[in-house]
């Protein structure tokens, strides 16, 4: 035999235990394509992953436009805090207030929704945070494209059984009725009709429709047993999964239906709920990879996961907010107690305070957190991106609410338990608002655990101390949103508007439209002010944080002045323009001329921000990121994340980074580049901005690139010097940076040089010697304040005796009703203890006048307190009526009002207080 040739061994010769071995390995791979290969191809083909993978792709192949998911916070759209629904973020093109990017679009969005987050955990389908899916026609197919896609997708794609699918149709929809059954060939009896409530999708006035909804049958032996047992019926039997909406509608003011000429179609999908469906899961949280967040918690815990229903619950409640709280701040959103922010807050501190149901005492929710970015980094790539940012933010909010939580539910026991005593049915909404506003409870949660102990919480007072806590920051945002109007009281049918401010400030352009007031006209005349809309224009729009371009227009008999420039809906300019002289029509050719040291001075102050940006990553770390911006002629203000004040010395420190690079000369180009394109390169995008397949990239030598779409200056060294004005927290987790350039940084350092002079001759001394002198001061002021408290002391001791007998018996309660002039806090204490300690039974409220509002203290003796008699109690009366809040301890409490006129009012009301007790 030749060398290196395998010997062939027949097959009688085999040993009797390789014969076994080898027939083992026969009938297991059998095994595995006979029954195992089954239910392997079941969880592959119904796992999240690959729902998602082939539903995108299908619709794809369908000439849809697939999308990433948007943000959960939604883009120029004040009427909704997050996205909460797949064609959300597509709204504009619904209303046709935006061109779509095409007329079929498929995307599976990240959606929050609240408003049934008492169910999570409870159900087995209820989430805040889940994946939708949906397909969107745009004015191009409509039923009986969307029927059959439908049908072809969970039939021939996801293979479901056909025999497992029933339909739902609206009552008067005899069209889609027709296409399921002739078309698709579902029988008769699998499709059902139901009414308005259930299979009809309309707003008060605006588009609407009738819907058919997709079921799919989970078996007879999950049904109520009934023979009529359908869609519709209260059983858990039937379960939806797919819902296709017809917009074919536009509904009036006085709801009259009037056909639309092209009819939309929205459907939405929920992914999670589809996949446990169709893996036969019980519940949403047992379907991969919502597991693996569960058995994490069951780690920490040490409880295992199916065993209890009571820590099942908890554990599925904490799955679900953990998720949705990594999502929320992966897209921006930070904890605070407005808008979007308190949605967060909310979901983290309910999360936390079910861990501790749990006996979970440590922080835990990143370990939680930490799971969902490992599993959804995938196709969520901004997950694994911002990693330490989410797990930083969730950390800070979770040692946030560690610190109170204790105190606050130790004091909420308490209240619980008086309520029990007193046999009262709720909690006064001072308590509430007490939690809320100290402890850091949202109302929400102490709702939550007043209901599990049986009682109720009074609403109304709640919401009306915290409604006067709210009234600035209601005004402010009213504020903001001055100029809403634009989008709404007019409409343009222009197209875009080209710009051409990048090279040029002076250019000419054809005016395409006039509008004054809320009305299109074709001239607007000298003395009048309107909006002038070119076909292209060098004046830059406000965006992107950057205020808009003023400057002038001109030809030959007229001169305008243009105040300020905007862009409205699809990219049209719209100037503000106030005519000086002569008249402008639509139809003529002006002169477009940009205010040349306005524009210089503003980008100064933008290229500026980039230098800031850059210095506050490097100082502070990756996680900061740009939260917003204002850049002006004038100034320049910097919002970005991050967690803590900074101290002088790290002020000085950017500041000295910021002039360096200033100095340093860098040379500032922009270049159009794909999104690919500009990711490889390092540069750094908005937190939350979506962006076109095309960016605008501006580099600042080597040492800054960023996508903006704002103007700039060519050379660093222009900018001339930076000085920072201020730096603190706006919100929590962002802090904002004031500063400006340039000549405004040189009249500002001037000023304070002027202002040292005229300090130092003031104190006779020398601008080196200054800061001695102050201090030195200080030491005088301190030492005389401290002679004027032991003064005022002596002369409290001096008319004690006088107070002491300013007392009057309410059934048999010696109560002391005091009022003082601009007495501090401290001397109000300090009077309320001379008078308990001198008598061994009394009730006290003292009340002083300090102009603009009014102070109380209230005190109480124990054998009093053991009778009912609340200091707390009595301060808070006194205080509500005053336009106030407050409240303390049984034996002591503080409290303060705005209104000192009701002080009289707020001590009867005590003294009713007392006399019915």
């Amino acid at each position: 035999m030749a060398p290196g040739t395998k010997r062939t061994v027949p097959k009688c010769f085999l040993t009797m235990m390789e014969r076994i071995h080898y027939n083992f390995i026969i009938k297991y791979i059998l095994f595995i394509l006979l029954y195992g290969g089954n239910k392997v191809d079941k969880l592959d083909r119904f796992s999240i992953n690959n729902i998602r993978k082939e539903y995108l792709n299908f619709f794809k192949s369908k000439g849809h436009l697939t999308e990433q998911s948007f943000s959960l916070i939604p883009k120029n759209d004040k009427s909704l805090l997050l996205i909460g629904a797949g064609m959300a973020p597509l709204k504009k093109y619904f209303t046709g207030a935006e061109i779509p990017p095409a007329k079929r679009m498929a995307t599976c969005q990240k959606c929050v929704r609240t408003g049934d987050v008492e169910n999570v955990g409870y159900t087995a389908r209820h989430l805040t945070f889940f994946e939708m899916l949906g397909n969107f026609s745009f004015g191009d197919y409509f039923k009986n494209e969307a029927i059959a896609w439908a049908w072809e997708l969970l039939t021939e794609v996801l293979k479901i059984e056909e025999d497992r699918l029933w339909v739902t149709v609206y009552l008067e929809d005899d069209e889609a009725e027709n296409i399921w059954h002739t078309k698709v060939g579902l029988p008769m009896e699998r499709i059902v009709r139901l009414g308005k409530d259930d299979n009809f999708w309309e707003l008060e006035v605006g588009p609407s429709g009738p819907c058919s909804e997709i079921y799919y049958d989970t078996g007879a032996d999950r049904g109520c047993g009934s023979p009529d047992c359908k869609p519709g019926c209260d059983c858990n039997r039937f379960i939806e999964i797919w819902n296709l909406v017809f917009t074919q509608f536009d509904k009036d003011e006085q709801g009259v239906y009037h056909p639309l000429p092209n009819p939309n179609i929205d459907t939405g999908m929920g992914l999670e709920r589809v996949a446990a469906v169709l893996q036969d899961k019980p519940t949403v949280f047992d379907v991969e990879p919502l597991i693996f967040i569960v058995n994490k918690l069951a780690e920490i815990c040490g409880i295992p996961y199916g065993q209890k229903r009571e820590s099942d619950v908890l554990m599925r409640i904490i799955c679900d907010h953990s998720r949705a709280a990594t999502f929320m701040v992966g897209d921006g959103v930070i904890p605070s107690n407005e808008g979007r922010g308190y949605v967060l807050r909310r979901l983290i501190r309910r999360a936390i305070r079910k861990g501790k149901l749990l006996g979970i005492d440590g922080e835990f929710l990143t370990k939680t957190a930490k799971v969902v970015i490992d599993n959804w980094k995938e196709v969520y790539p901004e997950l694994g991106e911002k990693e330490n940012y989410i797990l930083k933010v969730i950390s800070l909010e979770e040692e946030k609410f560690k610190k109170t939580i204790d105190q606050g539910l130790e004091l909420l026991m308490k209240e619980i338990q008086e309520l029990k005593e007193t046999k009262a049915k709720e909690l006064d909404g001072n308590v509430a608002f007490r939690l809320y506003d100290t402890y850091g409870f949202p109302y929400e949660l102490t709702e939550e655990i007043l209901k599990e102990n049986g009682f109720g919480l009074n609403k109304d007072q709640f919401d009306k101390v915290f409604e006067e806590h709210r009234r600035m920051a209601r005004e402010a945002r009213k504020a903001t949103g001055a100029s809403g109007w634009r989008d709404n009281e007019f409409t343009l049918n222009t197209d875009k508007t080209v710009f051409t401010g990048y090279n040029t400030l002076e250019d000419d352009a054809e005016v395409l439209a006039i509008v004054v007031g809320s009305e299109q006209v074709n001239t607007i005349n000298e003395g009048q002010s309107g909006i002038i809309v070119l076909d292209k224009t060098p004046f830059y729009a406000e965006g992107g944080g950057q205020t808009g371009d003023t400057g002038e227009f001109t030809a030959d008999e007229m001169l305008a002045r243009v105040t300020d420039t905007h862009k409205f809906n699809n990219g049209i300019y719209l100037h503000d323009t106030e005519v000086i002289r002569g008249s402008i029509s639509v139809g003529d050719t002006i002169r477009a001329k940009v205010n040349g040291d306005q524009r210089k001075n503003t980008a100064k102050n933008h290229t500026c921000t980039h230098l800031l940006h850059k210095v506050l990553r490097e100082l502070l770390g990756d996680h900061v990121n740009q939260a917003g911006s204002y850049v002006s002629q004038d100034r320049l203000r910097f919002d970005y994340t991050h967690f803590e004040a900074l101290d002088r010395a790290t002020l000085k420190e950017i500041e000295r980074r910021v002039n360096e690079a200033i100095l340093a000369d860098y040379t500032v180009k922009t270049e159009i580049l794909s999104m690919e394109e500009a990711k490889k390169s390092g540069a750094i995008a908005l937190f939350d901005e979506k962006y076109e397949d095309k960016v605008r990239v501006v580099s600042v030598g080597d040492f800054s690139k960023e996508l903006c779409g704002g103007t700039h200056i060519d050379q660093t060294a222009k900018i001339g010097v930076f000085k920072i004005l201020s730096e603190g927290s706006i919100a929590s987790g962002v802090r904002r940076i004031e500063a400006i350039t340039g000549r405004a940084a040189i009249d500002y350092l001037r000023e304070l040089d002027d202002l040292t002079d005229e300090l130092s001759l003031s104190m006779k001394t020398t601008k080196d010697e200054l800061p001695g002198k102050v201090n030195q001061l200080k030491k005088e002021v301190k030492e005389k304040d401290k002679e004027i408290q032991r003064l005022n002391n002596e002369l409290l001791k001096s008319s004690l005796d006088e107070i002491l007998d300013k007392y009057e018996e309410i059934n048999g309660v010696r109560f002391f009703a005091l009022k003082f002039k601009d007495k501090d806090a401290n001397t109000l204490r300090e009077i309320a203890d001379r008078i308990r300690d001198k008598n061994e039974s009394c009730a006290v409220i003292l009340a002083s006048d300090l102009g603009d509002k009014v102070l109380y203290v209230s005190a109480v003796t124990k054998d009093l307190v053991n009778k009912g008699i609340h200091a707390g109690n009595m301060v808070k009366e006194a205080a509500l009526i005053s336009g106030g809040g407050g409240g303390g301890r049984p034996d002591f409490a503080q409290a303060g009002g705005k209104n000192p006129e009701k002080t009289d009012d707020a001590i009867n009301a005590v003294r009713k207080q007392i006399a019915s007790i």
